[in-house]
């Protein structure tokens, strides 16, 4: 019996060292598969870069025309920022005084889509700061995303403008009580803000910019809700004076 026992051990082995080895040679298999996969993968994120760059190439005039018709339209961009719902929160009183002169908004990819993009801000000249353009770079590296700004140049007297958090009148929004143009300083807690920021350059260049006409309408519709309470409260004033007399 002792015999028999020893002979069921060795058999074991055996199996299991044949299972091992099916084992190791699926996975290999499974391994080249896969190779084979991220090959093509590869060869597909090439293709759909490519295809980026070609379409990029033909939007540029339509993005051209849609900028000579929108500054044709007073306090568009303004208007746009005003009612998009994350966006609009960022901008101070006096942002939005600066935010008046702005002509022009501009999102533009790297010739290679994939290294980076950036966002421009094109301003008429105006008293709060020298600059026509303030940039801001996005570069993909390897090793990070580096980003760089235009380091603005205020007037004099001027500065990175602080608002009061305040409520709007009709949709209650809370205002930022630090300036937008924050975006573009270079602060000693670069590697946090810039972090944060991120956000912002996504939500610009992916939602606003694709479509800021849906954001410009929700803005004028805003606008006339409020032209309507305050024809609602001057009827009810002349009503009251009306019941007075």
């Amino acid at each position: 019996m002792v015999g028999d026992k020893g002979k069921k051990v060795r058999g074991d082995d055996e199996n299991s060292e044949q299972i091992d080895g099916e084992l190791v040679v699926s996975i290999e298999k499974l391994q080249e598969i896969q190779d084979e996969l991220e090959k093509i993968n590869e060869e597909a994120s090439d293709k759909v870069l490519e295809i980026d760059q070609k379409y990029n190439e033909i939007r540029k005039p339509v993005y051209d025309k849609r900028n000579e018709i929108i500054q044709s339209i007073p306090d568009f961009w303004l208007t746009a920022f005003l009612s998009h719902p994350m966006l609009g929160e960022l901008l101070t009183d006096e942002d939005q005084k600066i935010f008046k002169y702005l002509d022009s908004l501009e999102v533009e990819d790297s010739k290679d889509v994939k290294s980076g993009y950036s966002i421009t801000f094109n301003f008429r000249p105006n008293p709060f700061f020298e600059d026509s353009k303030l940039t801001k770079t996005y570069t993909f590296l390897d090793e990070g995303t580096k980003i760089t700004a235009t380091s603005i140049k205020w007037k004099e007297g001027m500065g990175l403008p602080n608002g009061v958090a305040r409520e709007k009148k009709g949709n209650k929004r809370p205002l930022s009580d630090e300036s937008f143009f924050h975006w573009f300083s270079d602060d000693q807690h670069k590697e946090v803000i810039d972090e944060i920021h991120d956000e912002i350059a996504d939500i610009i260049k992916e939602d606003l910019w694709a479509n800021p006409l849906t954001y410009f309408n929700n803005g004028k519709d805003d606008g006339s809700d409020d032209d309507e309470e305050d024809d609602d409260d001057n009827d009810e004033e002349d009503s009251d004076e009306e019941d007075g007399q």
